[in-house]
């Protein structure tokens, strides 16, 4: 049995011309950085399907202002092997920055330290960061991976991955941007790999979600799913709202400047 079930995030990208996509895409990251005065784009490169699609989009519009950081820690040593193969595939600049220890010292400052979803949550932010450290320098802008599916469930870290200064992939679900993907030319290795936010071992999504990518997908861009998944995404949706709004400010009738 379906349920068709219907709300704000209800809706994809017409991907019948993917060329024209591309090339949307393409004008609007170089307006968004020359309109800032920027020079470039520096992402994190984690070896996964998004942050392989942000790539290659970044080098199609900035060939030579286009950096990928490596930033393992704790991390799947095929990880790191496959963001060096996106790397090497697409010509892309890339840096590798260890943050292991950091991690550890700060974990063992820390008088809490029972919570396994704040210990891995600690790893996108030092990850945000150190994104933000070269874009200083460089006078770049960060962008991040986060995609539609992901964005809609709020599976990313608040202040951590989506601690960015553009979204270029928000608008596209998962399957989305594996279409993107292919028409990029990532590796095959890289577009077939289980979907994970490497936060710990052997996680996945898909596992961490309850609801495979294909079934969030099809909620997203039609609004029928399973009831059991309807009423998942809907409550997933609706507790991370604080995820996608600006934080709250006490107004005490302030006028702001226009």
């Amino acid at each position: 049995m379906t349920t068709r079930y219907t709300f704000i995030i209800i809706g994809g990208i017409d991907m019948d011309n993917i060329q024209l996509v591309v090339g949307e895409l393409v004008t609007w990251l170089k307006d968004k950085v020359h309109n800032a005065g920027a020079k470039g784009l520096v992402f994190g490169l984690s070896g996964g399907v998004d942050s392989a699609v942000l790539a290659g989009g970044s080098k199609l519009v900035f060939p030579d202002t286009s950096l990928g950081i490596i930033m393992p820690c704790h991390s799947n040593i095929m990880d790191i092997e496959h963001a060096l193969l996106v790397a090497k595939a697409l010509g892309l600049d890339t840096d590798i920055v260890d943050l292991t220890t950091t991690f550890d010292t700060m974990l063992k400052s820390f008088r809490l330290n029972d919570n396994k979803l704040a210990i891995a949550n600690i790893k996108p932010r030092l990850r945000m960061t150190t994104l933000y450290y070269y874009a200083q320098n460089l006078n770049y802008l960060v962008a991040g991976g986060s995609n539609k599916s992901e964005f809609t469930v709020g599976y990313f870290t608040k202040h951590g991955d989506s601690g960015v200064d553009l979204l270029p992939l928000v608008s596209f679900v998962k399957t989305e941007i594996w279409e993107l993907a292919k028409y990029l030319n990532i590796p095959d290795t890289i577009i077939n790999k289980a979907p994970s936010a490497g936060l710990w071992d052997n996680q996945t999504d898909e596992d961490e979600m309850g609801f495979s990518y294909e079934v969030l997908d099809r909620f997203i861009k039609t609004g029928e799913a399973e009831e059991k998944y309807r009423i998942k995404i809907q409550n997933m949706y609706e507790k991370s709202n604080h995820k996608r709004e600006y934080p709250p400010f006490f107004n005490r009738n302030i006028k702001l400047m226009k």
